[in-house]
Protein backbone atom coordinates (compact mmCIF):
# COMPACT_ATOMS: atom_id res chain seq x y z
CA UNK A 1 0.00 0.00 0.00
CA UNK A 2 1.56 2.89 -1.11
CA UNK A 3 1.06 6.18 1.50
CA UNK A 4 1.34 9.51 0.77
CA UNK A 5 1.93 11.78 4.21
CA UNK A 6 1.04 15.78 4.47
CA UNK A 7 1.73 17.02 7.66
CA UNK A 8 3.25 20.24 8.95
CA UNK A 9 4.79 18.84 12.68
CA UNK A 10 7.98 17.06 12.00
CA UNK A 11 7.42 15.17 15.26
CA UNK A 12 3.64 13.70 14.09
CA UNK A 13 4.84 12.95 10.51
CA UNK A 14 7.66 11.01 12.55
CA UNK A 15 4.92 9.26 14.47
CA UNK A 16 3.10 8.16 12.11
CA UNK A 17 5.44 6.83 9.98
CA UNK A 18 6.24 4.75 13.26
CA UNK A 19 2.59 3.89 13.54
CA UNK A 20 2.04 2.35 10.18
CA UNK A 21 5.37 0.35 10.65
CA UNK A 22 3.88 -1.42 12.65
CA UNK A 23 0.21 -1.60 11.66
CA UNK A 24 -0.60 -5.17 10.35
CA UNK A 25 -1.33 -3.41 6.94
CA UNK A 26 1.98 -3.28 4.83
CA UNK A 27 3.03 0.27 4.01
CA UNK A 28 5.20 2.08 1.86
CA UNK A 29 5.23 5.51 2.55
CA UNK A 30 6.39 7.05 -0.57
CA UNK A 31 7.14 10.72 0.69
CA UNK A 32 6.20 12.99 3.81
CA UNK A 33 5.09 16.66 3.24
CA UNK A 34 4.61 19.95 5.03
CA UNK A 35 2.59 22.44 2.63
CA UNK A 36 -0.34 22.85 -0.03
CA UNK A 37 2.26 24.06 -2.55
CA UNK A 38 4.65 21.09 -2.32
CA UNK A 39 1.85 18.72 -1.98
CA UNK A 40 0.25 19.91 -5.04
CA UNK A 41 3.52 20.19 -6.92
CA UNK A 42 3.89 16.58 -6.27
CA UNK A 43 0.61 15.02 -7.02
CA UNK A 44 0.98 17.27 -10.44
CA UNK A 45 4.33 15.20 -11.19
CA UNK A 46 3.61 11.84 -9.23
CA UNK A 47 1.39 8.84 -9.72
CA UNK A 48 -1.03 9.05 -7.56
CA UNK A 49 -0.47 6.90 -4.32
CA UNK A 50 -2.94 4.25 -2.83
CA UNK A 51 -3.62 6.88 0.01
CA UNK A 52 -3.70 9.94 1.81
CA UNK A 53 -2.92 11.17 5.28
CA UNK A 54 -3.57 14.71 4.98
CA UNK A 55 -3.34 17.50 8.10
CA UNK A 56 -6.11 20.18 7.85
CA UNK A 57 -4.37 22.99 8.74
CA UNK A 58 -0.48 23.36 6.99
CA UNK A 59 2.03 25.60 7.13
CA UNK A 60 0.74 27.97 3.82
CA UNK A 61 -2.60 27.17 4.72
CA UNK A 62 -5.70 24.71 5.24
CA UNK A 63 -5.20 21.31 3.13
CA UNK A 64 -8.50 21.43 1.28
CA UNK A 65 -6.67 24.59 -1.27
CA UNK A 66 -5.22 21.14 -2.39
CA UNK A 67 -8.27 19.82 -3.89
CA UNK A 68 -9.09 23.28 -5.43
CA UNK A 69 -5.97 23.34 -7.28
CA UNK A 70 -5.72 19.50 -8.18
CA UNK A 71 -7.55 16.68 -8.57
CA UNK A 72 -6.53 14.04 -6.02
CA UNK A 73 -7.38 10.43 -7.22
CA UNK A 74 -7.16 9.10 -3.91
CA UNK A 75 -8.97 7.96 -0.69
CA UNK A 76 -7.95 10.80 1.91
CA UNK A 77 -7.98 10.40 5.75
CA UNK A 78 -7.56 13.80 7.39
CA UNK A 79 -5.77 14.00 10.48
CA UNK A 80 -5.74 17.25 12.81
CA UNK A 81 -5.90 17.75 16.70
CA UNK A 82 -8.85 20.04 17.20
CA UNK A 83 -11.12 17.66 18.73
CA UNK A 84 -14.13 20.53 18.29
CA UNK A 85 -14.48 19.38 14.98
CA UNK A 86 -17.10 16.74 13.95
CA UNK A 87 -16.23 13.13 12.99
CA UNK A 88 -19.01 12.48 10.76
CA UNK A 89 -18.95 15.17 8.81
CA UNK A 90 -15.59 14.25 7.56
CA UNK A 91 -16.84 10.18 7.13
CA UNK A 92 -17.95 11.31 3.85
CA UNK A 93 -17.43 9.42 0.55
CA UNK A 94 -15.16 7.43 1.76
CA UNK A 95 -12.83 9.79 3.29
CA UNK A 96 -11.94 9.35 7.10
CA UNK A 97 -10.82 10.89 9.63
CA UNK A 98 -8.26 10.85 12.77
CA UNK A 99 -7.89 12.83 16.08
CA UNK A 100 -4.20 13.51 16.98
CA UNK A 101 -2.53 11.81 18.94
CA UNK A 102 -3.52 8.99 16.78
CA UNK A 103 -4.00 5.60 18.21
CA UNK A 104 -3.47 2.64 16.71
CA UNK A 105 -7.02 1.33 16.99
CA UNK A 106 -8.37 4.06 15.09
CA UNK A 107 -5.27 3.79 12.44
CA UNK A 108 -6.05 -0.09 12.05
CA UNK A 109 -9.63 0.99 12.18
CA UNK A 110 -9.26 3.53 9.49
CA UNK A 111 -7.17 1.25 7.35
CA UNK A 112 -9.44 -1.65 7.37
CA UNK A 113 -11.82 1.13 6.34
CA UNK A 114 -9.66 1.97 3.24
CA UNK A 115 -8.84 -1.68 2.33
CA UNK A 116 -12.71 -2.13 2.22
CA UNK A 117 -13.41 0.88 -0.32
CA UNK A 118 -10.20 0.08 -1.90
CA UNK A 119 -11.74 -1.92 -5.39
CA UNK A 120 -13.96 1.61 -5.95
CA UNK A 121 -10.55 3.60 -7.01
CA UNK A 122 -8.99 3.04 -10.05
CA UNK A 123 -7.94 5.47 -11.08
CA UNK A 124 -10.58 7.26 -12.08
CA UNK A 125 -12.91 8.39 -9.36
CA UNK A 126 -12.04 10.91 -7.23
CA UNK A 127 -13.03 12.11 -3.71
CA UNK A 128 -16.20 14.04 -3.60
CA UNK A 129 -15.78 16.87 -0.68
CA UNK A 130 -18.17 19.16 0.86
CA UNK A 131 -15.80 22.04 1.65
CA UNK A 132 -18.31 24.75 2.62
CA UNK A 133 -19.69 21.78 5.40
CA UNK A 134 -15.63 21.41 6.14
CA UNK A 135 -15.02 25.01 6.63
CA UNK A 136 -18.26 25.71 8.61
CA UNK A 137 -16.71 23.20 11.01
CA UNK A 138 -13.46 25.16 11.12
CA UNK A 139 -14.09 28.09 11.53
CA UNK A 140 -17.65 28.20 12.77
CA UNK A 141 -18.70 32.29 13.14
CA UNK A 142 -14.66 33.39 13.19
CA UNK A 143 -13.80 36.61 14.45
CA UNK A 144 -10.79 37.57 12.68
CA UNK A 145 -8.52 40.11 14.43
CA UNK A 146 -9.15 43.76 14.47
CA UNK A 147 -5.99 45.07 16.05
CA UNK A 148 -2.32 44.42 16.16
CA UNK A 149 -0.08 45.46 18.99
CA UNK A 150 3.50 46.99 18.02
CA UNK A 151 6.35 47.93 20.40
CA UNK A 152 8.12 50.63 19.62
CA UNK A 153 10.83 50.86 22.85
CA UNK A 154 9.50 51.24 25.74
CA UNK A 155 6.07 52.47 24.28
CA UNK A 156 3.06 50.19 22.83
CA UNK A 157 1.57 51.08 19.77
CA UNK A 158 -1.62 49.70 18.34
CA UNK A 159 -2.16 49.41 14.39
CA UNK A 160 -6.09 48.44 13.33
CA UNK A 161 -6.48 46.14 10.67
CA UNK A 162 -7.82 48.46 8.17
CA UNK A 163 -4.87 50.43 8.77
CA UNK A 164 -2.03 47.45 7.50
CA UNK A 165 -1.15 46.83 3.60
CA UNK A 166 0.80 43.90 4.13
CA UNK A 167 3.15 41.55 6.54
CA UNK A 168 6.16 40.14 5.82
CA UNK A 169 8.48 37.93 7.59
CA UNK A 170 12.59 38.04 6.86
CA UNK A 171 14.97 36.16 9.08
CA UNK A 172 12.77 34.75 11.86
CA UNK A 173 11.28 38.59 12.29
CA UNK A 174 7.65 39.61 11.03
CA UNK A 175 7.14 43.00 10.12
CA UNK A 176 3.48 44.84 9.67
CA UNK A 177 3.91 47.11 6.80
CA UNK A 178 0.94 49.78 6.85
CA UNK A 179 -0.61 51.78 4.39
CA UNK A 180 1.01 55.08 5.06
CA UNK A 181 3.94 52.88 4.93
CA UNK A 182 5.37 52.75 8.47
CA UNK A 183 7.13 49.18 9.60
CA UNK A 184 6.85 47.77 12.92
CA UNK A 185 8.04 44.42 14.53
CA UNK A 186 5.09 42.10 15.23
CA UNK A 187 5.01 38.87 17.89
CA UNK A 188 3.15 36.76 15.49
CA UNK A 189 4.62 34.28 13.29
CA UNK A 190 3.13 34.06 9.12
CA UNK A 191 1.52 30.88 9.76
CA UNK A 192 -0.62 32.82 12.74
CA UNK A 193 -1.06 35.86 11.21
CA UNK A 194 -2.57 33.93 8.58
CA UNK A 195 -5.32 32.63 10.70
CA UNK A 196 -5.92 35.56 12.46
CA UNK A 197 -6.77 37.81 9.40
CA UNK A 198 -9.99 37.34 7.19
CA UNK A 199 -9.03 35.64 4.23
CA UNK A 200 -11.40 37.70 2.05
CA UNK A 201 -9.32 40.87 2.77
CA UNK A 202 -6.00 39.08 3.48
CA UNK A 203 -3.79 36.36 0.99
CA UNK A 204 -0.84 34.59 1.27
CA UNK A 205 1.32 35.26 -1.80
CA UNK A 206 3.90 33.10 -0.79
CA UNK A 207 5.27 31.63 2.65
CA UNK A 208 6.87 35.11 3.92
CA UNK A 209 4.36 37.54 2.52
CA UNK A 210 0.54 38.26 3.09
CA UNK A 211 -1.04 40.92 1.82
CA UNK A 212 -4.74 43.05 1.94
CA UNK A 213 -6.76 43.54 -1.30
CA UNK A 214 -6.07 47.25 -0.85
CA UNK A 215 -2.37 46.83 -1.21
CA UNK A 216 -2.03 44.78 -4.56
CA UNK A 217 -1.53 46.60 -6.93
CA UNK A 218 -0.19 45.45 -10.50
CA UNK A 219 -0.53 41.51 -11.14
CA UNK A 220 2.05 40.09 -14.05
CA UNK A 221 2.38 36.75 -15.33
CA UNK A 222 5.88 36.01 -14.73
CA UNK A 223 8.37 33.19 -15.49
CA UNK A 224 7.24 29.64 -15.30
CA UNK A 225 3.77 30.12 -14.64
CA UNK A 226 4.61 32.48 -11.35
CA UNK A 227 3.22 36.31 -10.81
CA UNK A 228 4.74 38.99 -10.42
CA UNK A 229 2.76 41.22 -7.82
CA UNK A 230 3.66 44.81 -7.41
CA UNK A 231 2.79 45.65 -3.33
CA UNK A 232 1.50 48.96 -2.64
CA UNK A 233 3.73 50.29 -0.48
CA UNK A 234 6.09 49.03 -2.91
CA UNK A 235 7.98 45.96 -1.40
CA UNK A 236 11.98 45.92 -0.79
CA UNK A 237 12.31 42.55 -3.01
CA UNK A 238 10.17 41.13 -6.25
CA UNK A 239 6.78 39.36 -4.50
CA UNK A 240 6.22 36.13 -6.70
CA UNK A 241 2.79 33.64 -6.00
CA UNK A 242 4.12 29.93 -7.06
CA UNK A 243 2.79 28.39 -10.27
CA UNK A 244 0.74 26.23 -7.48
CA UNK A 245 -1.05 28.70 -6.13
CA UNK A 246 -1.66 31.02 -9.02
CA UNK A 247 -4.87 29.88 -9.71
CA UNK A 248 -6.20 30.42 -6.34
CA UNK A 249 -4.59 33.65 -5.92
CA UNK A 250 -6.26 35.00 -9.05
CA UNK A 251 -9.89 33.57 -7.64
CA UNK A 252 -9.04 35.18 -4.69
CA UNK A 253 -8.84 38.63 -6.62
CA UNK A 254 -12.50 37.96 -8.47
CA UNK A 255 -13.67 37.51 -5.29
Amino acid sequence: MKVLIVEDEPFAQQELRRLLSTTSHKMEVLACLDSVEDTVEWLSSHPSPDLMFLDIQLSDGLSFDIFRQQKVMCPVIFTTAFDEYSIQAFKVNSIDYLLKPIKMNDLEDALNKFEAIRKQYQGNTAPSIDFSRLEQLLNPQKEYKQRFIARLGDQIKHIAVEDVAWFYAEDNVVFLITRSNSRYIIDYTIDQISSLVDPNIFARLNRGVIAGIHAIGKVSRYFNGRLLVELNPASPEPVYVSRAKAQTFIDWLDR
